[in-house]
């Protein structure tokens, strides 16, 4: 099986990097290796996870070319489901993870680092944001609910509604990000950032952070998403009108 997620250890910290050429787009090989990763460093003991992916692009959000070419509702289900079991294992890792962005993170790439405890992002021009209604999408209450998290109500549905993606200076200024870094130093800020988290008593960490976390996993709840929703609105004509412009200029 091809390996689609880098493991490296830097003492009591895991990082995971995606590794997916040329852009990290989220196939379902992708996302069952990344949960079970995140499974597998929770059982090995790790402090954190830092979450990476690079270069010039974290994750391009789902692979909707590969969407496009499923034959029928239940497989394009299945393949949004094991997207969001892997969004829902960064989401109630009982470990910190902080999300290194060193590129581009549009929408589902985008809800990933949403579901990270801390996001370092390339300063730059890379944007991020989820831009569903730009190719026909609804985002899920659930994942708008992450977004408001972050930003606040006001702003998410500016966000939201136009489906804007934002440079990174403009990140940070929002609170969509929580720090810059040169794109080639954004993965050793996100450790830095766990490695003096992991200096404080952990038992009071991990039992405040699931305190402050838990409207996160809340928001990830099956019903929060309603997927059946979600992939009957993708056979609507304006959305695959929407996704088919996407594909033509990804090929471009």
């Amino acid at each position: 099986m091809t390996t689609l997620i880098k493991r490296t250890d830097h003492g009591d910290i895991r990082e995971l990097q995606l590794d997916r050429a040329p852009v990290n787009a989220l196939n379902p090989m992708l996302c069952d290796q990344l949960a079970e990763a995140i499974g597998a460093a929770v059982a090995d003991g790790a402090g954190g996870i830092v979450l990476s992916g690079g270069p010039k692009v974290f994750s391009a959000g789902l692979d909707v070319p590969f969407l496009l070419t499923l034959p029928d509702r239940d497989a394009l289900k299945a393949a949004w489901e094991r997207f969001f079991d892997a969004a829902r294992a960064l989401a109630a890792c009982p470990i910190p993870v902080a999300a290194a962005i060193n590129g581009h993170s549009p929408a589902g790439g985008c809800v990933l680092a949403l579901c990270c405890d801390y996001r370092v992002m390339a300063m730059g021009p890379y944007r991020i944001g989820l831009n569903e209604t730009q190719v026909g999408l609804v985002a899920p209450d659930g994942i708008q609910r992450l977004m408001r998290r972050v930003v606040g109500a006001h702003r998410a549905e500016r966000l939201l509604v136009s489906g804007e993606l934002v440079e990174s200076e403009r990140a940070l200024a929002m609170g969509l990000v929580d720090e810059l870094a040169g794109i080639d130093e954004v993965p050793a800020r996100a450790l830095a950032w766990l490695q003096q988290l992991l200096q404080l008593p952990r038992k009071p960490v991990l039992a405040t952070r699931a305190i402050a976390r838990a409207e996160i996993v809340e928001a990830m709840q099956p019903e929060n998403i309603r997927l059946d929703r979600f992939v009957d609105a993708w056979s609507d004509p304006d959305t695959q009108a929407g996704l088919r412009a996407l594909v033509a200029k990804l090929g471009k």
